[in-house]
C-alpha cells in the first residue's frame, strides 16, 4: 500500500491539524491515551488509520493491541513518537509525540489528510471538530488549530514572522492568526478575554467544560478560500485583535487566495522532468507561484554541440584507454552521489534528473570550493553525462587529449558533455538553466 509521502503532500493542499496539550506521563499509557484512541475511533470514520508503527518498526495493522505493542517497543527516549496512517484515499498521516520528561507530560498531534476536498462535506467537518473537541476536553490544551496546510504556511506557522528561537521560546503567547478550527487554552483565553472570545462572530463558538474555547469560522474546511469564508475569518480575527485594521486583514487573506490559485504548467518538454521534481521539493504554498515562474523563465536551448561534419577528430594515441578513463571519471560521480541518488548506478535519463535535483537541493556550486568543482566535480559530471548519451542514445565518444574538448556523436551532431557540466556548475541558478536533463533531452530530440 502506498503511503502519503512528503512529495505528495507538496503536490496538493491537505487538511492540517496541530494539537498541543498535556497528559499524565506518570500514568500507565493504557490509561493516559485511552481518551485519545476512543475519540479517534469514534469520529475518524472513513479516514480512520489502518496502520500503526513506532520508530524503526514495521507497520502493523491498527488495533488497540497493535498500538500498545508499537508504543511498548519504542526506544527508551524522552519523546516516543507513534505514526498512524490511512494509506488509501483519503490518505492520512497522524503523528503522536509524547514528551514524557516534562511535568506534566506534553502531547503533540500532527495530522495531514489528502485530498483536502474530502473535507468539502459539512458532516465530515463536524466529525473532525467533534474529535478535536473530545481531545481538548481530556487533555489540558495550550492551543490547537486545523485548516489548510498551504494557508498555514502562508501565515508562517509556527513562527508568524518570528525567528525560530523566539517562536520556540514564546509559543502562542498571543493570537497571531485565526484558522478554520481553533481551540484556545487558558493562557490565550485570559489574554483575549473570555467574554470577547465567546462573542466572536463565527460559525461556532463553544466554551468547553475545562474552560478552553473552541471556535470554528466556517462550516466547511475545504471552502476556506470562498469570499464568505475569508470574510468570516477576517471578522473573527479583527474581533479578537481589535487593534488590527479589518480591510488590511481581509486584503491579506485575498492575497493568499491569489497565491494559491491554480496555475497550469507550460513547461518545455526538455526541462519538464526536472521542473516537476523541483515542484515536489517546494512548499505547497509556493507551488503555484513557482509554476508561474517556471512558465515565464526562458530556459536557453543547449548550445554545447557541433554539426557532425565540424567535429574535432580524436587526437589520443589509445582510444580504448581514453574510454576507460571516461568510465572511471563517471564512476567518481557515482561515488559522490550514490547514497543520496541510488539511480546513478543505472546511467539512465532519469538518473540525470535525479542528479540535477540533488545538485540543486544541496546547492553544490555554493557548497564546494570552486577549485574542487572545476578540478573534480565538472570532469566527473561531464564523463557521466557522456556515458549516459553513449548507453541510451547509441552515442560514440570522440576522445581528445584535453577532456573538456571530448565529444559524443549522436546522429548528425556531436555533443560536448564536459562543456555542459562546466556551465551547469557555475551557480545554483545555472543548475536549472543548463541542466543535464535538458541537455540529454535535446540530444534525444535531434538524434534522427
Amino acid at each position: 500500500m502506498k503511503l502519503l509521502t512528503v512529495e505528495e503532500l507538496r503536490r496538493a493542499d491537505s487538511l492540517y491539524l496541530y494539537f498541543r496539550g498535556a497528559y499524565d506521563a506518570n500514568a500507565k499509557p493504557e490509561h493516559a491515551l485511552e481518551p485519545f484512541l476512543q475519540a479517534l475511533e469514534q469520529y475518524a470514520g472513513e479516514w480512520m488509520p489502518s496502520l500503526v508503527k513506532g520508530k524503526r518498526r514495521r507497520r502493523l495493522t491498527y488495533s488497540r493491541a497493535a498500538f500498545w505493542k508499537a508504543l511498548q517497543d519504542m526506544p527508551d527516549t524522552n519523546v516516543p513518537t507513534l505514526y498512524l496512517e490511512h494509506p488509501t484515499e483519503p490518505a492520512v498521516s497522524l503523528e503522536l509525540a509524547l514528551f514524557r520528561a516534562e511535568a506534566p507530560g506534553k502531547l503533540i498531534v500532527i495530522l495531514q489528510a489528502q485530498p483536502f476536498a474530502f473535507f468539502a462535506q459539512e458532516e465530515r467537518c463536524r466529525d473532525l471538530v467533534a474529535l478535536v473537541r473530545a481531545w481538548a476536553c481530556h487533555y489540558p490544551i495550550s492551543h490547537a488549530f486545523a485548516g489548510s496546510c498551504a494557508d498555514s504556511e502562508l501565515a508562517d506557522f509556527p513562527g508568524f514572522g518570528r525567528d525560530m528561537q523566539t517562536s520556540m521560546r514564546d509559543g502562542f503567547d498571543q493570537l497571531y492568526e485565526v484558522f478554520w478550527l481553533n481551540v484556545f487554552g487558558p493562557q490565550l483565553v485570559n489574554l483575549l478575554g473570555r467574554e470577547r472570545l465567546l462573542s466572536t462572530p463565527a460559525h461556532r463558538v463553544e466554551e468547553l467544560p475545562n474552560g478552553c474555547v473552541l471556535l470554528v469560522t466556517w462550516p466547511i474546511a475545504a471552502h476556506f478560500t470562498h469570499p464568505e469564508a475569508r470574510l468570516a475569518q477576517a471578522r473573527a480575527f479583527v474581533h479578537l485583535r481589535p487593534e488590527l485594521d479589518f480591510d488590511t486583514v481581509l486584503r491579506s487573506l485575498h492575497e493568499r487566495n491569489a497565491t494559491l490559485a491554480p496555475v497550469e504548467p507550460r513547461f518545455h518538454p526538455d526541462v519538464a522532468p526536472l521542473l516537476f521534481r523541483l515542484l515536489d521539493n517546494t512548499f505547497i504554498s509556493e507551488r503555484q507561484r513557482k509554476i508561474a515562474e517556471f512558465n515565464d523563465h526562458p530556459f536557453p536551448e543547449p548550445e554545447e554541440w557541433l554539426p557532425a561534419d565540424a567535429a574535432l577528430s580524436s587526437d589520443v594515441p589509445d582510444t580504448k584507454k581514453a574510454l576507460e578513463h571516461y568510465s572511471l571519471m563517471a564512476e567518481s560521480l557515482v561515488a559522490i552521489l550514490h547514497s543520496e541518488v541510488p539511480s546513478v548506478f543505472e546511467q539512465t535519463p532519469e538518473s540525470l534528473t535525479d542528479a540535477d535535483l540533488d545538485f540543486w537541493v544541496w546547492s553544490f556550486p555554493e557548497r564546494f570550493e570552486r577549485d574542487q568543482i572545476d578540478a573534480r566535480l565538472v570532469p566527473a559530471i561531464g564523463a557521466y553525462l557522456g556515458e549516459v548519451l553513449v548507453k541510451n542514445l547509441g552515442g560514440q565518444w570522440i576522445p581528445r587529449k584535453k577532456w573538456e574538448e571530448s565529444q559524443v556523436r549522436v546522429g548528425s551532431r556531436v555533443w560536448l558533455p564536459f562543456l555542459r557540466a562546466h556551465k551547469t556548475m557555475r551557480s545554483r541558478q545555472s543548475l536549472l538553466d543548463f541542466s543535464l536533463t535538458q541537455f540529454y533531452r535535446a540530444a534525444e530530440r535531434h538524434r534522427g
